[in-house]
């Protein structure tokens, strides 16, 4: 059955709590989110976790927009075939290094920390799990917002959103608003790929976080409370059946 939805954007945030790297599709692996998504993260001093033995751990241990919207200035862009991590700050690369090289990752980290100064609480350090995303939920899924729900959601909060707020990793428009809610439980095709829409997604301080702008500009999840009854924005999703999703593809429930 068709939503009469279709995927806008597909988009990735290799660095998490910086800004997202726009894609033109994806090869999604059952049981996987999206390739390189939320593959790093940055350390605060005192941060648990352990290089040595690197483990998934909750947003607290990380620089994070909840409390550090400066982050939001930097773009991040991630080349897996070389390793290459580059960050841009409006539209300018300031930092690029290759970090499956200790030099890379130093060269990453001595920006990173000049960048965030006492936010970081000592020096920042650019951090990964081999495998695991360090996504704010400790298994693999892919986040799915539509515009429809956002441009109603304006009509509470009083002013335009950019839906990079909500950090999705496929932006949806065609079906109508707040329509992706009756999909939990269910199955949706999307390019050759079948996901089944597992829950919604509960928002935090992080969506008050304008990502064009970094600056705390609005109260998303009292919006949502007050509109609505609830603080969820968006779906999240598990990946049924292997495939390549497309921007354009159709939404089709099955």
């Amino acid at each position: 059955m068709s939503t009469d939805a279709r995927v806008e954007a597909i988009r990735i945030h290799p660095v998490k709590s910086l800004t997202a790297q726009d894609l033109d599709a994806v090869d999604v692996i059952e049981g996987q989110g999206l390739p390189n998504d939320r593959r790093f993260a940055i350390t605060h001093k005192a941060s648990r976790f352990d290089s040595a033995e690197p483990t998934w751990q909750p947003k607290q241990q990380f620089l994070n927009l909840m409390r550090h919207e400066r982050l939001a200035q930097l773009d991040s862009h991630f080349d897996a075939d070389t390793g290459t991590l580059t960050l841009s700050r409006g539209g300018r690369p300031v930092a690029k290094g290759k970090v499956t090289t200790p030099l890379g990752r130093e060269l990453i980290n001595q920006f990173l920390s000049a960048f965030v100064g006492q936010e970081a609480r000592g020096a920042a350090k650019l951090v990964e799990v081999p495998d695991v995303s360090l996504a704010d939920r400790n298994a693999p899924f892919i986040s799915i917002i539509s515009a429809a729900t956002v441009r109603d959601l304006e009509r509470v909060v009083r002013k335009q959103l950019d839906p990079k707020r909500f950090r999705g990793n496929l932006l949806i428009d065609g079906a109508e608003p707040w329509a992706e809610f009756d999909w939990v439980g269910k199955t949706v095709t999307v390019g050759s790929a079948q996901l089944e829409i597992i829950e919604r997604i509960g928002r935090c301080e992080a969506t008050n976080v304008n990502p064009a702008t970094a600056e705390r500009d609005a109260n998303i999840p009292k919006a949502l409370l007050d509109g609505y009854g609830h603080a969820d924005c968006g779906v999240m999703a598990v990946v049924t059946q292997p495939g390549t999703i497309r921007i354009g593809d159709a939404l089709a429930l099955t």
